[in-house]
């Protein structure tokens, strides 16, 4: 996995999408995991906490990982000021490792298609149903296909608390029908009084799933019992102007 949220792009993740912030995740996730067992949680790619830190708060029993230090960063300094105790750790979604297992892992915010390539993400998905308990279950959500090719060349601003400027410029540089990738190079900015004080590249690269393939990688990997949702609502088929697509599926009990 290429991605990384270095220093810049994860302030602005959390300028754009902070602690508590939802797009309807929030609300979905807390009322699916409601209906769950009562076993340990796994959020992979946790960022800066937006779902985590709300779900702990709550008293999900959850845990995280990610492969930004500064996003975990975030996560922590968030947990500290609310006095939560956090489990976080710097893994990947290739190589994470726990000795216990869990009764849900969750993947909000398309995180999951940070893995580009196909081999990986299969063999991803069979570490997830690896971590979870007969008849756990895993909740991923994907962007639609239709999210991916939006205009190019966006410019967008935010302001710091301390009234610095951050800028992030979006150019799309590589579309892949063949791999299902685009590539974007993600230039951050911060500004102050006017002046340049430093800048990041970030090459972001992100792949696409048709709702039949991923279904059908979720059974290829062990699930079984797969709900395919649209813009939140469970349980009812994705239509073509939905902006998310969530996934659940079940480790079988015999599995």
């Amino acid at each position: 996995m290429q991605n990384r949220y270095g220093k810049l792009a994860s302030w602005v993740y959390n300028l754009d999408k902070p602690i508590g912030r939802s797009f309807g995740d929030q609300e979905y996730y807390r009322q699916r995991l409601e209906h769950g067992d009562d076993g340990p949680i796994l959020e992979p790619a946790v960022g800066n906490g937006r779902i985590f830190v709300p779900l702990l708060e709550a008293g999900f029993r959850i845990e995280g990982f990610d492969a930004s230090d500064e996003m975990l960063d975030y996560c922590r300094n968030e947990c500290r000021n609310r006095s939560l105790a956090a489990s976080l750790t710097r893994q990947t979604f290739e190589e994470f490792s726990y000795e216990k297992r869990f009764a849900a892992i969750i993947v909000p915010a398309g995180s999951f298609q940070l893995v580009t390539d196909v081999v990986s993400a299969g063999a991803v998905l069979k570490r997830f149903y690896d971590h979870l308990s007969p008849n756990g279950r895993v909740i991923i959500d994907l962007d639609a296909i239709g999210g991916f090719f939006g205009p190019s060349g966006s410019i967008r601003s935010w302001v710091a608390e301390d009234g610095d400027l951050l800028t992030l410029t979006d150019h799309r540089v590589e579309t892949n029908y063949i791999a299902q990738t685009t590539l974007s190079h993600l230039r951050y900015e911060h500004w102050h009084g006017g002046n340049l004080v430093t800048t990041e590249l970030d090459l972001f690269k992100l792949r696409w799933w048709g709702v039949n393939e991923f279904s059908l990688a979720l059974r290829a990997a062990g699930f079984t019992d797969v709900v395919v949702s649209g813009n939140y609502r469970y349980g009812k088929a994705p239509q073509k102007d939905d902006e998310i697509i969530s996934f659940e599926a079940r480790r079988p009990a015999n599995g």
